[in-house]
């Protein structure tokens, strides 16, 4: 499946935080994020972004406050889910058929071994 990639502007204005995002996902992301389909998402991560540096601002001013403790951690939340349907986690990236360099799992060191003790015993 080939995805249109290429670099776009952001769809409304970004902070800082929101604004850097969105350039190092095109940068690193652009093997499999869409400037045409995923574009929506991508802001609202980013915009999600922007909220949470405000928040934690509000956070450090006063620790103690819970509703801003609380819309923070929401806040973080949401970006967790939303890059992982962006494909950014490891194992987000494989659901989306995107290889990986991965270490063997010791059932393939050993499937590996057993069939070349096989080999060398045939010779």
């Amino acid at each position: 499946m080939e995805v249109e990639g290429g670099y776009r502007e952001p769809l409304r204005p970004l902070g800082e935080a929101g604004y850097q995002l969105w350039v190092e996902v095109f940068g690193v992301g652009e093997l499999w994020v869409s400037a045409k389909t995923d574009t929506q998402l991508l802001q609202m991560v980013c915009e999600l972004l922007d909220r949470r540096e405000i928040l934690r601002e509000e956070f450090l001013a006063d620790p103690t406050e819970r509703k801003v403790n609380m819309s923070l951690l929401e806040t973080e939340k949401l970006i967790q889910s939303s890059l992982s349907l962006l494909g950014f986690t490891p194992s987000d990236r494989s659901k989306l058929g995107l290889a990986e360099v991965k270490a063997k799992s010791k059932l393939e060191e050993l499937m590996e071994r057993r069939a070349n003790r096989g080999e060398d015993a045939a010779e």
